[in-house]
């Protein structure tokens, strides 16, 4: 009879985790021979007996209730709840400790399996094992969804951390709307008034028409880039003093689309083309000297499908050699002689729709504002609604007098100021 007595090592751990392969555990096989038998073991028999027999050690299973800090019969608000609170605390751009990224991937596995009925059935049952071997799991974690997308699912966007190397090409290789131009025009001081039509030629990137804005090359598609793996990054590594420093940088090969395409002749890629086109503004009644109009969609085409930008139209307004404008108001001035301002008169003055007359009262002083109602600038968006016209009255005195032109002034003082 033959007996077999094994000698176990007690396997090694880390600090950290375990990791599959990173420590193993020997197995001794010794040959025992029983008193009871006077059956010699051959060398053939033996040959166990000088074999030392290599296993690794199974990686330890992940607790996913653990690693969420909840128990088995939580529900699935505690179990969001932990979730988003781990999700920040280990998020790697927030927590740079060795191991957080690791430990971030894991908060997010236990999250999906424990917030999904089936999964969760399987893993009370047969642990991460019976996972790995459903039908809707692989050999290994990388079937779970992308933790960072998880995070983002949460959180919007990116949840104010950069995803780094996972976003995927397809989300950076999506459309982009095209940047807004500028255009400035000067009009003159009357269409700023009553608003015009003016036809103006702009050159702007409009959409390639070979490729109709894609940039690929026709009866082409796009593949992950093989430069950056799809992720559309590069990250540099510089060992310092001080530590490890690392540098993401967009990938100069799909230019951070983390994909790649033969690009069209005609675009180079671009997916737009410099051309000029022929437009026509309308100005609307009532505008100024700095304002700003919108024309929707005529700006640059857009990258890879995306809207166009818009075509902003600066607005400068030539000066009025009489009127000036103030708001919906205009102001102008005009000289009358002194003996005009005394005896009242009519004169004509110069309005935006044209010469007008204005009467002058008798006695007018000088400097005295007359209104002429209703003769100013339509309102901007309001045209039937119009602002006036302030005329400045000014009275010109003579700078020397004939002899009759004295006497006479004389004559008039005399009678105006009998006592004096």
């Amino acid at each position: 009879l033959h007996s077999f007595s094994t000698t176990r090592r007690p396997p090694c751990r880390s600090s950290s985790s375990i990791h599959a392969g990173a420590c193993s555990l020997k197995t001794f096989i010794r040959p025992k021979i029983s008193l009871k038998s006077n059956t010699l073991l051959s060398k053939n028999n033996l040959n166990v007996s000088r074999r030392s027999i290599i296993a690794r050690a199974k990686p330890e299973e992940k607790d996913y209730y653990a690693l969420l800090g909840v128990s088995r019969d939580a529900d699935k608000k505690t179990i969001k709840t932990n979730y988003r609170k781990k999700a920040r605390q280990y998020h790697p751009d927030v927590n740079k400790e060795k191991g957080a990224e690791e430990m971030f991937k894991k908060i997010s596995e236990a999250y999906e399996v424990l917030t999904d009925d089936n999964k969760k059935a399987i893993y009370d049952q047969y642990g991460e094992a019976g996972l790995k071997g459903s039908s809707g799991f692989g050999a290994g974690s990388g079937d779970f969804s992308n933790p960072f997308d998880l995070f983002d699912s949460f959180f919007g966007g990116m949840g104010g951390f950069s995803r780094g190397a996972g976003a995927s090409g397809e989300q950076r290789f999506r459309p982009i709307p095209g940047e807004d131009d500028r255009y400035d025009l000067q009009i003159d001081f009357r269409d700023a008034v009553f608003g015009c039509e003016k036809d103006i030629t702009i050159e702007h990137l409009g959409k390639c028409s070979t490729c109709t804005g894609s940039g690929m090359k026709n009866n082409t598609s796009s593949t992950s880039c093989s430069n950056c793996g799809g992720t559309g990054q590069q990250v540099q590594a510089t060992r310092t003093p001080l530590g490890i420093f690392q540098q993401v940088t967009a990938c100069p090969r799909c230019e951070g689309t983390g994909m790649s395409f033969t690009r069209c002749e005609r675009c180079s890629g671009d997916g737009r083309i410099r051309e000029t086109k022929n437009i026509v503004v309308k100005i609307p009644a009532g505008v100024d000297h700095g304002s700003r109009l919108r024309i929707r969609g005529e700006g640059n085409a857009g990258r890879r499908g995306g809207p166009s930008g818009d075509l902003y139209v600066f607005l400068s307004v030539k000066e009025h050699p009489e009127l000036r404008r103030d708001g919906i108001n205009i102001h102008s001035h005009v000289e009358v002689s002194y003996l005009d301002a005394i005896l009242g008169t009519t004169v004509k003055v110069t309005t935006v729709d044209g010469g007008a007359e204005l009467k002058v009262p008798p006695g007018t002083q000088p400097h005295t504002i007359l209104l002429m109602a209703k003769k100013g600038v339509p309102r901007l968006g309001s045209p039937q609604l119009r602002g006036d016209h302030l005329v400045q009255l000014r009275v010109r005195l003579p700078s020397r007098l004939n002899a009759e032109e004295r006497r006479l002034i004389e004559s008039l003082k005399a009678i105006a100021s009998p006592g004096a």
